[in-house]
């Protein structure tokens, strides 16, 4: 297993490298300046070209990429030509927001999806596996800003139970802050689960078919046992690289509900930034959630191996 990591560790590397070449050229070609952003238009051209040279934006592409990628070897992504920060700090400023409102929306997809799925896939075929799968289809494809709007109507504004936006940090008032969290975290997880569902009864429905899983029901053991040993058991192996992923894919999705629930996260960031033309923060968010899909992938395959030690890591 270990040099099985190692090469892929070897191989992470090298994604990230042409990541990074890729993101700083995609990032360069966006339209705008962020020195018109920063001084205005009525700005002289004097004062455009000091600051321009300041920020190091007029040195040849090539280099500028050199001395980022330099700095990013050595945790220094950077100064934000908006905020006059670190990256890093910038970028720290956001993330116990989003980490958070992943992890809760986890939270959520896990007690959701793999239950309910499991319940489907056990009552294949009956009115209740219909239904299910039925609910699990409407949530996979309705917008999440649409979910975010209806639960923020019905739990915030007409019951009144939980705050419909904002979040201040559990560092300064405490874990109770986290009900701040609970909605968005409920409308990221909304499609999400619904996905889970879907795939652990997909999953399940395959297993059930394999030759050892009539021999256990033949020699007459119970059929919950069944289920939970044979089953369920073998069918998380494909539902656990969802996790993963998706688990990823959260911290760049939440684009939208952190703007409809006004939280202070990296998804709402990365809008900002752009807006700003705030070159540094983008390349840093964006190469984060680059390392963040790579280190996933990696802990996904190993895991395979820990659930299933009969897989073999190559």
């Amino acid at each position: 297993m270990w040099s099985y990591a190692l090469k892929r560790a070897g191989a992470a590397l090298v994604t990230l490298w042409a990541a990074s070449v890729i993101i700083f050229a995609f990032i360069h070609v966006i339209p705008g300046d962020p020195i018109y952003v920063l001084l205005g238009d009525t700005a002289t051209p004097d004062q455009i070209d000091r600051l321009r040279h300041e920020l190091g934006l007029d040195e040849p592409i090539v280099l500028q990429y050199l001395t980022w990628a330099g700095h990013a070897l050595r945790g220094d992504l950077g100064q934000s030509i908006f905020f006059q920060a670190p990256v890093t700090r910038v970028i720290a400023d956001g993330a116990e927001t989003s980490i958070l409102l992943a992890s809760m929306t986890m939270i959520w997809v896990v007690l959701i999806g793999v239950p309910i799925g499991t319940i489907a896939a056990v009552r294949h075929g009956t009115w209740l596996d219909q239904g299910l799968s039925g609910v699990a289809m409407f949530f996979a494809s309705v917008p999440t800003f649409w979910v975010g709007l209806y639960l923020i109507l019905i739990f915030a504004a007409t019951l009144g139970w939980l705050p419909s936006s904002g979040y201040p940090s559990i560092f300064e008032g405490g874990p109770g802050n986290l009900r701040y969290l609970l909605l968005p975290s409920l409308t990221l997880a909304a499609p999400n689960a619904a996905l889970i569902l879907r795939l652990t009864r997909a999953s399940m429905l395959d297993v059930a078919r394999e030759d050892y899983v009539r021999t256990a029901r033949a020699k007459g053991i119970r059929p919950w046992q069944v289920v939970r040993r044979h089953i369920l058991r073998n069918a998380l192996l494909t539902v656990v690289s969802a996790f993963g992923f998706t688990f990823a894919a959260l911290m760049s999705e939440a684009v939208v509900t952190e703007t409809v629930f006004a939280l202070p996260g990296i998804g709402r960031l990365v809008v900002q930034s752009i807006l700003r033309r705030d070159y540094p923060v983008i390349q840093g968010i964006i190469l984060v959630i680059v390392v963040l899909y790579l280190l996933i992938n990696l802990l996904v395959d190993l895991a395979y191996r820990l659930l299933d030690p009969r897989v073999e890591l190559q």
